[in-house]
Order: C-alpha cells, then sequence, then structure tokens
C-alpha cells in the first residue's frame, strides 16, 4: 500500500460514496486507476465493506469493557459477542480489558438487554459500561 492507496483510504472514510472521478482528480489519477486501486484494496481485505455511518437522535449507544475468565478464549467469545444484532463494533485490546464493545439500540433497554445478554456469556468475567450521552464532531 503506497501514499496514493492511503489517501484513497482518507477520502473513502470521509465520503465511501464519492465517485471514482472525484477521487481519481483528488489524487491525480485517472478514474480507470482509481477503480483498480480500490479493487485492489478490496481484494487484499484491507477494504472489508461500504458502509453507511448514521446518527440517529433517538438511538442510545454506550461502550462495554469486557474481562474475559482465565483460560476462555477471548477470539470465540468475541465472534459470539458480534453476532448480537445490536453490537456495532467489537475489538479485542490489551490492558485491564480484554474486549471492547460498541453497542447500539433504538432504546436504552435495547442496550441494556444486550449487556445483560453479553454477561451470560460463559467465559465472562465482568463488564464496565459507559452509557455514551453524546458524539463530539
Amino acid at each position: 500500500m503506497d501514499n496514493i492507496d492511503k489517501k484513497l483510504l482518507e477520502l473513502l472514510k470521509q465520503n465511501a460514496r464519492m465517485p471514482f472521478v472525484e477521487l481519481g482528480s483528488q489524487v491525480g489519477l485517472s478514474e480507470a486507476a482509481v477503480r483498480r486501486r480500490v479493487k485492489n484494496l478490496v481484494d487484499s481485505g484491507i477494504i472489508r465493506r461500504f458502509t453507511i455511518d448514521v446518527e440517529l437522535q433517538h438511538e442510545a449507544s454506550a461502550l462495554t469493557l469486557v474481562t474475559v475468565t482465565p483460560g476462555a478464549d477471548s477470539s470465540e467469545i468475541s465472534s459470539k459477542i458480534k453476532s448480537i444484532h445490536t453490537v456495532d463494533r467489537v475489538y479485542e485490546v490489551t490492558g485491564q480489558h480484554d474486549i471492547a464493545i460498541l453497542i447500539s439500540g433504538p432504546t436504552i433497554s435495547d442496550v441494556n438487554n444486550t449487556i445483560d445478554q453479553i454477561r451470560k456469556m460463559p467465559g465472562i468475567g465482568s463488564t464496565v459500561t459507559m452509557v455514551i450521552l453524546r458524539q463530539v464532531t
């Protein structure tokens, strides 16, 4: 991955729907060259998906930190957590906790139900949850 690919990724992070022609003008390449580079980024797994980041005014969100019990497989637990429909992101992290989770739902009750579901999973030692009050933009 070279500097042009990095610039393309930054532009696509800002606007995943930016036309290839516009991307090309920003990085000094033709539309066809940008199309090939983006395809290569997708094929190599650097770009895993194109998504929509929607901010709903009445949506509830929380960050939950999870500690797994000694001997538990954190990768297996992470996969099970990721399969819950209200879980947006799962990160395996270093430090005091093993997993960090971003949870979003239509109501705080939906978020709370997800946290309860996670706490009941085998291998979960403890959780710490922070309800998100607002996003700073």
